[in-house]
């Protein structure tokens, strides 16, 4: 059985979700005076690394990034920031990842700032997915897709030689 990869956003079309995405964050957030902007490693924090660009020049408030460093295959969370937690405090945060599949990842960022008290949370995705295991929504998402648990969401980001990408396989 040979293994057929359906494009589903090529760079263009990923550019055009990201910056949509870092508007409805201007709109969420326009009384602030700063917000911390936290990409899940390895994709999210490019994601994030390019909404903070977009809201640098177009945002009235500060955009701060964040790092986290997540191990994904733990059954516990265990995880790391670039940066003090603290730096959250009473601060809009802004969580990021490439696709949201079952949920876990996202709730494992969420268990990074259960000590810290946040204004808000919210979580961006490029790629939602619509399988959650755990009970995780996204706040904004570039793409939802209805897929079959069998199908697979590549997302290629910041890879040498490679254009971004999207695929369903």
């Amino acid at each position: 059985m040979s293994e057929k990869k359906i494009l589903i956003l090529n760079e263009h079309q990923i550019a055009q979700k990201i910056d949509r995405i870092a508007y409805q964050l201007l709109e969420d957030n326009f009384d602030e005076e700063e917000i911390i902007i936290a990409g899940i490693l390895p994709k999210g924090n490019y994601i994030a690394e390019k909404l903070k660009e977009i809201l640098d020049k177009i945002a009235p408030f500060k955009s701060r990034l964040m790092t986290i460093d997540i191990d994904k295959q733990s059954s516990s969370l265990k995880a790391k920031t670039d940066t003090d937690i603290q730096i959250c405090n009473n601060k809009v945060v802004i969580l990021v990842d490439d696709v949201m599949n079952s949920g876990k990842t996202l709730a494992y960022g969420f268990g990074v700032f259960l000590d810290v008290p946040l204004k808000k949370l919210r979580t961006v995705v490029l790629v939602d997915r619509n399988h959650k295991n755990f009970p995780v929504t996204t706040d904004f998402a570039g793409i939802a897709l209805s897929t079959v648990l069998k199908e697979h969401v590549d997302v290629i980001l910041n890879e040498e030689g490679v254009e971004n990408a999207v695929y369903l396989s």
